[in-house]
């Protein structure tokens, strides 16, 4: 088995199907991959579940549709911070993230979740391309 988490935003289902559709993509995806789908709250004070953002919906038909086993993950705190846990915690064979399109002085300014896993993860990171209209 090959187990692929996927780090899910919260409003971007065209990111998170794009995430979906290359775990598809993967050699022996149905009958191979494990697909955990993780999103990370920062601050959950109506205590939401990962089950059901649309996003993570979404994400899941896609991946159901070509027969890939989902599973689903959640945590709370730093995106990057708790991806790296989530990843060790189902012993992740890569992260699937998929990236904002943003400009230099924005990522020093902000950060970029998916620069912190590409530096500081034990794992392949496989990037993602955002869609076109970002």
């Amino acid at each position: 088995m090959y187990d692929v988490l996927l780090g899910i935003g919260l409003d971007d289902e065209a990111r998170a199907t794009a995430q979906a559709a290359a775990v598809t993509d993967l050699p022996a995806a149905a009958d191979e991959v494990t697909a955990h789908l993780c999103h990370v709250f920062r601050d959950n004070p109506e205590g939401a579940s990962v089950h059901q953002l649309g996003t993570v919906r979404r994400a899941r038909e896609v991946l159901e549709d070509v027969g890939v086993e989902c599973v689903h993950y959640e945590a709370s705190g730093d995106p990057a911070d708790e991806l790296l846990v989530a990843a060790a915690d189902v012993d992740a064979d890569a992260i699937c993230v998929s990236g904002r399109k943003r400009s230099p002085t924005g990522k020093a300014v902000f950060g970029s979740t998916t620069q912190a896993l590409v530096l500081n993860a034990d794992r392949p990171v496989l990037t993602v391309p955002g869609p076109e209209r970002e």
